[in-house]
């Protein structure tokens, strides 16, 4: 193994890592206490700001992508080698679950501790605003496919140098913005599968969706961006 590819599977793991302790520890522990008031909006901004720090301390290293969906992306968009794409899909898996692990550690270490859905994604009765399978379907797969035009766009040769990453962290705030009330915003299969492991049993059963809509979504952003707005 090269010294350079170590590297940029650590960056990927440290960096989901990042996205899933701070996105989903703000849900489950800030967002558990009305009286901070940081809500849906907290949480959002929470996501999107784990994106900015990691993708300007880690991107120059791995590419900051902290998200298979966002790797299966750049594949396809012609940014990204495709023999790459396994160990960065298990590195951010690997970030994902080992944050959501510290998460519980942290979280149940009070008396009488209740996780609840310990920032779970999910759909129907467990949607927060009991959205159905099909409405979750769509919303991952639109979000993703807009966070995929938006990354491209945002790293593109052509774009103003050093304002990808807030673009693209801007961007994931708004998604989540947009899409807590349905499925508790997932876009991200690795940041799902973590907290899933520690949470109810439900969240595992649910996981396919946020796996496969988060992937197609990306690879048809992809597909749109390629063949609509690359660069000549």
């Amino acid at each position: 193994m090269e010294h350079s590819t170590f590297k940029k599977w650590s960056a990927e793991f440290i960096g989901t890592f990042w996205l899933t302790f701070g996105g989903c520890g703000s849900a489950v522990l800030a967002a558990a206490f009305p009286e901070l008031g940081i809500g849906f909006a907290g949480v959002a901004l929470a996501f999107g700001l784990t994106v900015v720090t990691g993708a300007y301390a880690l991107g120059p290293i791995s590419g900051g992508h902290f998200n298979p969906a966002v790797s299966v992306g750049l594949v396809v968009g012609g940014r990204f080698k495709a023999s790459q794409l396994p160990g960065y899909v298990i590195a951010q898996v690997l970030g994902a679950i080992v944050a959501a692990g510290v998460l519980y550690l942290i979280a149940t270490g009070k008396p009488g501790a209740d996780i609840g859905g310990f920032a779970t994604n999910g759909y129907g009765e467990h949607s927060p605003g009991k959205f159905n399978m099909v409405a979750a379907l769509i919303t991952e797969v639109v979000l993703t496919a807009i966070f995929l035009i938006v990354i491209l766009g945002a790293t593109a040769k052509r774009a103003a140098a050093g304002f990808g990453g807030l673009a693209i962290g801007l961007c994931l705030t708004l998604i989540h913005l947009i899409s807590i009330p349905v499925t508790n915003t997932s876009v991200n299969p690795a940041r799902s599968t973590g907290p899933a492991l520690f949470g109810p049993s439900y969240a595992v059963s649910e996981l396919w969706l946020f796996w496969v809509a988060p992937i197609a979504g990306a690879v048809i952003g992809a597909l749109i961006y390629n063949a609509l707005l690359k660069d000549e």
